[in-house]
């Protein structure tokens, strides 16, 4: 059982903050299919101090999203704190989680990010700082490290238990990496066995049965699944579904994927308006489709659609063209 401070979570998988892409919409739908926590897009501690109004659109949860973890970022102890208090008051987030992993050179510019896995001294001062301010249980997500020379992960979440931390996400990439290459679960095991806190294992699973080996060879309390939840929630479903009951479900069928699209379209039209949420799902929609047979036209497509109903339209053709085969193929 997952567990984080006061906060008890249903199963150990969870899903990734990713920046632009976890917003409510997304990560309603991601919970429906059982994650046992959602965590937030990263959102800027100056955009909420400053009141900035996109910045505090992002702020927005969902009561059905619970238990969520809403992440911040920043560079400056004083702003940190403060974004963190208003989250901790003004937001129905569960978890404060403190970004440290983003290898983004303009947050890393700003002393943000990523730039903190260089110094242990500076994550225990800040993120000292935040759990002394606030009631919720505090995290934070890093790297293995800076780079290949500067790999501090275990010295780094020590700093963070010293400092009130509840827990620590370990990617298994350095800054440098970015999401290139091999992720290292060895340090992340290293990691787990250092530390008393929970910890959360991430990067390379892209299967459940990668979850389970996860789990088994690194000893961590929670999994963390991001890009291959991108289009395909079943994931999170099926590895949550694995590991209670060693049962492989199938794929769903290229309705039930259209459907569910349109669904997250839906959702994020509500959440912003009809343009903004056309153009962002084009990205939604292209991994939605991917691996379908016959995708090609439809993946080009996308692109051209404006509106809810050319999306819907575009999408359900291909659902019609695909299963029209598929009959005349059985009554063959």
């Amino acid at each position: 059982m997952l567990k984080i401070g006061d906060v008890v979570m249903s199963n150990p998988v969870v899903l990734a903050p990713m920046a632009g892409v976890c917003n409510s919409a997304f990560r309603l739908t991601v919970k429906e299919f059982g994650a046992g926590l959602v965590c937030a897009e990263m959102v800027s501690d100056k955009g909420i101090v400053l009141k900035n109004k996109k910045t505090m659109n992002m702020l927005y949860i969902d009561e059905r999203e619970n238990p969520l973890s809403l992440q911040i970022f920043g560079g400056e102890k004083k702003t940190l704190v403060e974004a963190a208090q208003f989250v901790d008051k003004n937001t129905n987030a569960d978890i404060i989680d403190i970004n440290m992993g983003c290898p983004v050179p303009k947050i890393t510019k700003c002393d943000a990010g990523a730039k903190w896995l260089l110094d242990p001294n500076k994550i225990y001062e800040m993120v000292s700082a935040v759990t002394d301010a606030v009631d919720k249980p505090v995290t934070v997500k890093m790297r293995t490290g800076w780079d290949d020379d500067h790999i501090y992960a275990v010295e780094n979440a020590l700093a963070v238990e010293r400092a009130g931390g509840q827990a620590v996400s370990v990617h298994g990439r350095t800054r440098y990496q970015k999401y290139e290459g091999k992720a290292d679960w060895d340090i992340i095991r290293q990691v787990k066995e250092a530390v008393k806190i929970s910890v959360i294992g991430n990067g390379d699973v892209e299967t459940p049965l990668d979850a389970e080996r996860m789990l088994k060879e690194t000893g961590v309390d929670g999994v963390m699944i991001g890009r291959a939840a991108l289009g395909n929630p079943w994931m999170i479903y099926q590895t949550v579904r694995y590991l209670e009951t060693g049962e492989l479900l199938g794929e769903p069928s290229v309705r039930e994927k259209m459907d569910v699209c349109i669904l997250h379209m839906d959702r994020l039209i509500a959440l912003k308006n009809e343009n903004v949420a056309v153009r962002e799902m084009r990205n939604h929609a292209a991994w939605y489709l991917k691996g379908i047979k016959g995708n090609a036209s439809a993946r080009k497509g996308i692109n051209e659609c404006h509106t809810r109903e050319d999306v819907a339209r575009l999408l359900y053709g291909l659902v019609d063209e695909i299963e029209a085969k598929e009959q005349n193929i059985q009554m063959v």
